[in-house]
């Protein structure tokens, strides 16, 4: 299989949502309500890890500012952080 063009990949950003109990769930419907069904499968929020009190998703570029909308209408949830490579992510956490 041919690998794809760097101009035909997904740019996709990671965002560091922290909270208090069921993070993934609350997040999904805060998501869902906030955007949709068709905005959230554009928006294509893939969860990377789960920390202690946080998460962190992946999510398409064009759509991090609506994602991180949703996250903040949400109660008990907070972007901590965002960035474009995990790696960046990680060394900001520690």
């Amino acid at each position: 299989m041919k690998k794809l063009k760097p101009s035909m990949r997904e740019n996709r950003r990671y965002l560091l949502i922290s909270g208090q109990g069921s993070i993934e769930k609350i997040f999904e419907q805060s998501v869902l309500n906030f955007l949709g069904e068709l905005g959230y499968a554009q928006a294509t929020p893939i969860l990377i890890k789960r920390l202690k009190d946080s998460i962190i998703i992946s999510v398409k570029r064009e759509h991090v500012n609506q994602v991180r909308a949703a996250v903040c209408l949400s109660k008990g949830l907070m972007v901590k952080n965002a960035s474009g490579t995990l790696k960046g992510l990680m060394k900001k956490i520690n």
